[in-house]
C-alpha cells in the first residue's frame, strides 16, 4: 500500500498510561483521540487557561497545572509513572528538551517511550540527543493521527476514504492467529471487509475464506472508522 502515513511503534506502546505535556491544539487533539479509545490520559500544562480550555472539550480528563521543567513536580503529578509521554508543547524549546530529559532519565521513571514536538531541525537534534524516541512536526490533524497510532500499534497504514470510512493495513492480531477468515468472519462480527491478506509483499487480494491467518501476516481491511477501531489489538 502507498505510505499515506506510517509508524511502526515499539512493542508495548499501548500498554500503561499516557501523559501529554502541553495542551494546545496539537496536544488537545492527541488527548481527545486517546480518550476516545479509553486510554488512561494525564494532561499537564503550565497555563491554567489551557487546562480550563481542555476541560471544556474533555470534561472528564485528568489535567493539572505543572511546570514540565521541574522534576519533582512531574513526579508528584504522576507523569513519570506513565508508559508513554507526548511532549506536545511548541515552545520554549528549552522547556521541551528539559522535559524529555527528565522523563527519560529520572531515577525510577517508568516511561518507555517519549514522542516530542519540534519546530526546527535544530530542535529535532536536541530532542533526539536527550533520548526522544520519535520527533514530529505537527498540525492538529497529525495530533489526531498520533492519538490513533498510540492506541492501535498493530495498524501500519491508513487511507481515509471519507468522513466515516477508511482502509487500513494491520498486523494480524494475536486473537486471530491460527484461524481462517471464515472462522473469524470479520464482516459478520465486526462489520469490516477483508480486501487482502498474507505475508509482507505477498498479499493475496480477495483471499478465500479458507485462508488461515499466521503470526506476522498482514490484513488489509475496509469499513467505518468506528468498526475498524473495534478490531483486536496485536
Amino acid at each position: 500500500m502507498t505510505n499515506w502515513w506510517h509508524w511502526n511503534p515499539s512493542e508495548g506502546a499501548i500498554k500503561g498510561g499516557f501523559a501529554v505535556i502541553g495542551v494546545g491544539r496539537f496536544g488537545s487533539a492527541v488527548c481527545s483521540e486517546l480518550i476516545k479509545a479509553g486510554a488512561e490520559v494525564l494532561a499537564i500544562d503550565l497555563s491554567q487557561r489551557a487546562i480550563d480550555e481542555l476541560r471544556q472539550i474533555e470534561p472528564a480528563i485528568e489535567a493539572r497545572v505543572v511546570d514540565c521543567t521541574d522534576e519533582e513536580a512531574l513526579r508528584a503529578a504522576g507523569v513519570l509513572d506513565m508508559t508513554t509521554v507526548v511532549i506536545a508543547m511548541r515552545e520554549p524549546i528549552e522547556a521541551s528538551v528539559t522535559a524529555a530529559l527528565i522523563v527519560k532519565d529520572s531515577p525510577g521513571s517508568q516511561v518507555k517511550q517519549v514522542i516530542a514536538r519540534a519546530t526546527s531541525d535544530l530542535h529535532v537534534k536536541m530532542l533526539q540527543r536527550v533520548g526522544a524516541d520519535r520527533v514530529v512536526f505537527p498540525s492538529k490533524m497529525q495530533g489526531q493521527r498520533l492519538g490513533i497510532e498510540l492506541v492501535r500499534p498493530n495498524m501500519l497504514e491508513r487511507l481515509r476514504l471519507d468522513d466515516r470510512n477508511s482502509i487500513e493495513e494491520i498486523r494480524v492480531p494475536e486473537a486471530f492467529i491460527g484461524q481462517s477468515l471464515r472462522e473469524i468472519n470479520l464482516r459478520k462480527n465486526f462489520n469490516v471487509s477483508v480486501l487482502a491478506a498474507g505475508p509482507d509483499n505477498q498479499l493475496t487480494v480477495n483471499p478465500p475464506a479458507s485462508h488461515v491467518l499466521e503470526a506476522g501476516e498482514l490484513l488489509v481491511v475496509m469499513g467505518a472508522s468506528e468498526a475498524l477501531a473495534k478490531l483486536p489489538g496485536s
